[in-house]
């Protein structure tokens, strides 16, 4: 499940393309993907809360089956990932409940990629299925949502993480030293990614 939450710049939806590429790439079917936006795209459902919710909640799980959720958006703090199609917000306990749908018993990854979003790496989002990625701490903006560039500084580097990497934990602390290299060449703040490795999902590989 794929959803940019808001379409006043291109990198929302740029993200998610690309990760729907990556996807197929390794050996998803396309039929597998639930693709949300804010923007009237073809072929893709309105990012709103209950339309998110409603897809992660009721996923079709076959045998040896895993869930992947990939939330892009602007966030506000205090709050969770904002979504212009409702103007309203996802918030950690709304997609924590959806996760304890159809995704409750089967390795999940949870990667929300907005401002403030570090609120999604503890409970109660966490679980011993899970692997929760953040693009910031609870407490810290993240960059890159300028209509000049293709894809956030996360995302960007989180995309050119995964060809490379051996798991989840090395898909993070490769986009977190990117990340970090890029606030330090800009001379903003660090954002400080987040995550959480639930006991049962330590060395995952990521297919």
């Amino acid at each position: 499940m794929l959803a940019a939450g808001d379409d006043e710049e291109p990198v929302f939806d740029n993200a998610v393309s690309a990760m729907a590429r990556f996807l197929v790439k390794h050996g998803v079917p396309e039929a597998n993907i639930h693709r949300l936006s804010a923007a009237d795209i073809r072929g893709t459902a309105p990012s709103t809360v209950a339309e998110i919710t409603r897809r992660i909640a009721t996923l079709a799980i076959g045998p040896g089956d895993r869930c992947l959720v990939f939330v892009t958006s602007h966030g506000e703090h205090g709050k969770g990932v904002y979504l212009a199609a409702d103007d309203d917000d996802l918030t950690p306990a709304a997609l924590a409940a959806a996760l304890n749908g159809n995704c409750a018993a089967v390795p999940t990854i949870a990667i929300v990629s907005s401002c403030y979003s570090g609120r999604f790496a503890a409970a109660p989002m966490t679980a011993p299925n899970r692997v929760i990625l953040t693009a910031s701490r609870a407490d810290r903006p993240s960059f890159g949502c300028q209509a000049d560039r293709v894809y956030t500084v996360y995302d960007e580097c989180l995309l050119a993480a995964l060809p490379r990497a051996s798991g989840w934990e090395a898909a993070y602390r490769a986009t977190t030293a990117c990340v970090r290299r890029r606030e330090r060449a800009w001379k903003v703040p660090a954002s400080y990614p987040q995550a959480s490795f639930g006991a049962a999902t330590r060395g995952i590989a990521l297919f």
